[in-house]
């Protein structure tokens, strides 16, 4: 059973989600402040978040920030369509994911699942067919320990980062769109794909580049997509 932690300052919200989560068999902690969120990520061990952006005390992106310098878990925005700003802002500092409200409780789900296979599982079903270990010049990937380092040097990446570095780094010098980034990372339909992958190609290359608008590795094809040269 995992443990999803729902944080939003609406109880309704809350309560429905937890209906939603709990009927796919999920065990959930509530919290409806960015502060309580971060209150329970240090006491229990919690798998995926869902975090509301704008909330009293502190707010998601604040409480997000935190929660990243100890943990890599999955982390799905709940934003309001006129958060748009706020939307990319997470995505930029760490959230693998957003859903807009009022959510379809079906893309919720199927968002969560997909998320938590990522995190849980993924790449596993492959370690016999592809190396364990993955290495382009300074930077290495450790699939089984989930781990990466730069020119020696550990980086800590969040569960979507890993995923899209671990694409690149098995297929160097392919072009990809964003949709077929978005396609294959995070397994959905790319409807909004270009921003999302954006952003999350801007944080990749501050943790691997030495020089992020000089980058060495994560490479732009104008008018087609990115490689990893």
């Amino acid at each position: 059973m995992y443990n999803i932690l729902v944080c939003d300052d609406e109880k309704d919200i809350v309560d429905a989600l937890t209906i939603y989560l709990q009927s796919e068999g999920y065990n959930i902690f509530s919290a409806f402040n960015g502060k309580e969120a971060i209150e329970i990520m240090d006491k229990e061990d919690v798998q995926l978040v869902l975090m509301d952006i704008m909330m009293p005390e502190m707010d998601g992106i604040t409480a997000m920030n935190v929660i990243r310098k100890t943990s890599n878990v999955p982390v799905i925005l709940l934003t309001a369509k006129s958060e748009d700003t706020d939307k990319i802002l997470g995505l930029s500092v760490g959230a693998d994911d957003y859903v807009t409200k009022p959510f379809n409780p079906v893309e919720l789900i199927a968002r969560v699942k997909a998320q938590l296979r990522r995190y849980i599982t993924l790449g596993s079903s492959h370690i016999n067919e592809k190396q364990d270990k993955l290495v382009i010049r300074g930077i290495e990937l450790d699939d089984k320990a989930k781990s990466v380092t730069v020119d020696g040097n550990p980086i800590s990446l969040t569960p979507t980062e890993f995923q899209i570095l671990k694409l690149f780094m098995e297929n160097p010098g392919v072009v990809y769109s964003p949709k077929e980034i978005y396609r294959e990372v995070w397994q959905d339909a790319p409807l909004g794909a270009e921003g999302t992958v954006a952003v999350h190609i801007r944080h990749l290359r501050e943790k691997v580049e030495i020089d992020p608008s000089e980058p060495r590795y994560l490479k732009v094809v104008w008018g087609q997509g990115y490689k990893l040269d």
